[in-house]
């Protein structure tokens, strides 16, 4: 059983977790009827990449650079003027961990009179409530005191999990090289979210060499964290792909059955909270995802491209729109803060301010 499972109940996720992880074709299909949602949400959002400097170098990812950039407040304005006349709801800004490790970053943002990202990110927050937008930021692992400081301008925040494996950050795999995705370092940012009580987004990255122990032990360190605070909103589950120029560009993704448990896994252990399958990453296959309980299709931009992805576009509104009706299910448009979360009151007065303003009285997006 799995490291996690001490007490009887934990055993029995975690027995349950892994029946349906390792089931072949006919177990999957004895499984019980899935709870298809009565509702898919989505985030009409803008994706504001602010650096792609990091300190973690992840033998996946394409969006490190060793010659970075850092967007000027100008650009950041721009985008989010535009964002506000289509109705955004959410500006979602992301970079790479601790960016001002690099000397050129850092130099830059002296420059522009600030000690760190965190301190830039801090005024360009308030820039985007003061346009109506509710910020929504992954700033990589932080502390309790600049989670406690962004807590003040932000709708929520969000840290993926990727894996609880420390096999994965050994010699010669994907997280050798980045000190910010140990998994007790993560795991501990996420339970500081908690103590905040900040609406937190977390999750899986699928594919990228992880058993199927390690898939429900991640899971269930998750759940854990989530019993305890209260504040895991939503779970991504995001399959990986691979990236040209990287060490891992030949690794092959993870199979559609693959996923597909997985994500019947997570709709399993978090009744009730928001599962995400990223749909730019599935263009033809997140429909069977919902069909499996997942009920939120993450943000969806009509100015701003997937930087993470970029050879990945979303799909229209439109496109959602006819896919989830013709399945039966609601669509709505959701806020980076989820109704649960709005009801509690967890979030600062400049933020609920801008939540006022653009919630529906049961915690949607208005229109």
């Amino acid at each position: 059983m799995v490291a996690l499972a001490t007490r009887c109940g934990d055993a029995m996720q975690a027995e349950n977790l892994l029946q349906i992880l390792d089931a072949g074709a006919r177990g999957f299909s004895r499984l019980r009827p899935a709870r298809i949602p009565d509702v898919v949400t989505y985030s009409r959002n803008l994706f504001i990449p602010l650096t792609n400097a990091c300190r973690n170098a992840c033998a996946y990812c394409g969006f490190r650079s060793d010659n970075p950039y850092l967007m000027k407040e100008g650009e950041v304005l721009r985008l989010l003027r535009a964002g506000a006349r289509l109705r955004c709801r959410e500006a979602l800004f992301t970079f790479g961990e601790r960016p001002e490790e690099h000397p050129e970053i850092e130099r830059t943002l002296s420059k522009l009179g600030y000690a760190d990202i965190l301190e830039y990110l801090y005024h360009l927050c308030e820039k985007a409530l003061g346009l109506g937008l509710l910020p929504h930021t992954n700033p990589g692992v932080v502390g309790y005191q600049e989670l406690r400081t962004l807590r003040e301008v932000n709708a929520s925040m969000g840290l993926m999990l990727e894996s609880i494996s420390e096999r994965l950050c050994q010699r010669g795999m994907p997280h050798e090289h980045s000190p910010g995705k140990r998994p007790g370092e993560r795991l501990r940012m996420i339970e500081l979210a908690g103590r905040l009580k900040i609406p937190f987004t977390t999750g899986l990255l699928i594919g990228i060499g992880e058993n199927t122990r390690e898939i429900a032990e991640s899971l269930l360190a998750i759940k854990k964290l989530s019993d305890r605070y209260g504040h895991i909103q939503e779970i991504i589950i995001q399959n990986f792909r691979p990236k040209r120029g990287t060490p891992m560009e030949s690794f092959p993704e993870p199979s559609l059955f693959k996923m597909l448990k997985v994500v019947r896994a997570a709709s399993e252990l978090f009744e009730g909270q928001g599962v995400q399958v990223p749909p730019n990453l599935n263009r033809r296959t997140y429909a069977l995802f919902l069909l499996q309980g997942a009920n939120d299709l993450g943000g969806i931009s009509p100015i701003t491209r997937d930087y993470i992805n970029p050879e990945d576009a979303w799909p229209e509104e439109a496109e959602i729109h006819r896919l989830v009706v013709e399945l039966g299910i609601e669509l709505r448009q959701r806020l980076p803060i989820y109704p649960e979360y709005i009801r509690r009151g967890w979030y600062s007065e400049r933020v609920g301010e801008v939540i006022q303003q653009c919630a529906t009285r049961d915690g949607y997006a208005r229109e």
